[in-house]
């Protein structure tokens, strides 16, 4: 197998250079050392992966204003640590989509597996369909950066789990009428950040640390602006999307797990 996967260059515009990878039978490796180096080449401004098909860590840690279209199912740890891409995904995606990026976009045309947007701390993930379980998982934020993961469809269980920051948006366009969103355990030890629901969820869903409000003024204008660029995505209209009401998820303390290491609390400590 050759050290470098075939490049084709094309130019898709005068002045914009297009560059497409056929991803077929290459190795990770391969696959993202060839990405680092075009990312980096002067006068490229989008690649083009075609047939892809589980190879992971792709756009980990890329950086500067380059756009990647993938064309098939990426693996694991998609855009890991990247900082300023975006990635477009034509097809489904596995887990730890957008692992602790830092900032950059990435936009997903099926579902996401597990942990998407897991110690998210900057950028902005949009998901046409479902994600896996623990999504959000830890998302936080990192000086001005305010992360941003938006689902079209439904979560898995512990959606928002020990969320420290940032904004994470359940549409709930995959459920039928008067369905439940699927997950349970929702934001369990959530200390940050905020959560909104657009669709049904019974309190029972919730963790214990997690309390039900309604969306505010101010809320209500991120959201818009949130599904706004969700709709211009994947083709839906905005203002049916916003017609139904939300749900705002919120930590009712910012240490829920305090009593528990109290050194007072030990003598209440039964063990058997």
């Amino acid at each position: 197998m050759s050290a470098q996967v075939e490049v084709l260059e094309v130019l898709a515009a005068p002045g914009a250079g297009c560059v497409t990878l056929d991803a077929r039978g290459r190795s990770y490796r391969e696959l993202n050392r060839t990405l680092r180096s075009l990312a980096t080449r002067r006068g490229v401004s989008r690649i083009s992966v075609t047939n892809v098909l589980g190879q992971r860590y792709i756009g980990t840690n890329l950086r500067g204003e380059i756009e990647v279209r993938l064309y098939g199912t990426p693996g694991n740890d998609l855009g890991a640590f990247m900082d300023g891409p975006v990635i477009y995904v034509y097809g489904n995606a596995q887990d730890g989509v957008g692992n602790t990026m830092n900032s950059g976009k990435i936009v997903v045309y099926g579902n996401a597996g597990d942990i998407a947007a897991m110690s998210m701390r900057g950028g902005k993930i949009f998901v046409k369909g479902n994600v896996g379980s623990r999504s959000a998982i830890h998302m936080k934020e990192c000086g001005e950066k305010k992360p941003l993961l938006v689902v079209g469809g439904t979560a898995h269980d512990f959606f928002g789990e020990y969320m420290a920051g940032g904004t994470a948006i359940l549409l709930g366009l995959s459920l039928g009428p008067g369905e439940y969103h699927k997950a349970n355990f929702i934001g369990t030890g959530m200390h940050g950040g905020e959560i909104f629901i657009r669709g049904r969820v019974d309190p029972s869903q919730l963790g214990a640390a997690v309390k039900i409000s309604e969306p505010a003024g101010d809320d209500m204008r991120r959201i818009a602006d949130a599904v706004g660029e969700f709709a211009e995505l994947f083709g839906y209209d905005a203002g049916e999307i916003m017609h139904e009401e939300f749900l705002k998820l919120s930590p009712k303390s910012l240490r829920p797990f305090a009593e528990l290491y109290h050194a007072g609390s030990r003598d209440s400590l039964q063990l058997g």
